[in-house]
C-alpha cells in the first residue's frame, strides 16, 4: 500500500513553511543576544532591546544621594535649583 500525502509530490513537506519562519526566528533572537552581550561586556548602557534609558536630573541627583556622594544639604539645595 503507499502512503500519499497531498503536496508531497510537490516537494514540499507538511508545514514546512512554518519551519522555515521559526529558523528565521531563532537566528534573529540569537544575533540579538550577541549584540546585547557584546554592548554589555563593552560597559554600553543597555536597559532592555535597542533602547537606552535617559536620566532625567532629578534621578541622576537622587541616585547620587542614594549612592552617598552627596549629603542631604546638598541634595535639598540642588533639588531647589533644578525645580
Amino acid at each position: 500500500m503507499h502512503n500519499y500525502y497531498p503536496g508531497y509530490a510537490m516537494g514540499y513537506e507538511p508545514f514546512h513553511f512554518f519551519g522555515g519562519v521559526l529558523n528565521v526566528v531563532f537566528w534573529v533572537l540569537i544575533i540579538l543576544l550577541i549584540i546585547r552581550f557584546a554592548r554589555r561586556r563593552k560597559g554600553g548602557d543597555w536597559h532592555g532591546f535597542m533602547h537606552r534609558h535617559h536620566h532625567s536630573p532629578i534621578e541622576i541627583l537622587k541616585e547620587r544621594y542614594a549612592k552617598g556622594e552627596i549629603n542631604k544639604e546638598e541634595f535639598e539645595e540642588k533639588k531647589r535649583d533644578l525645580m
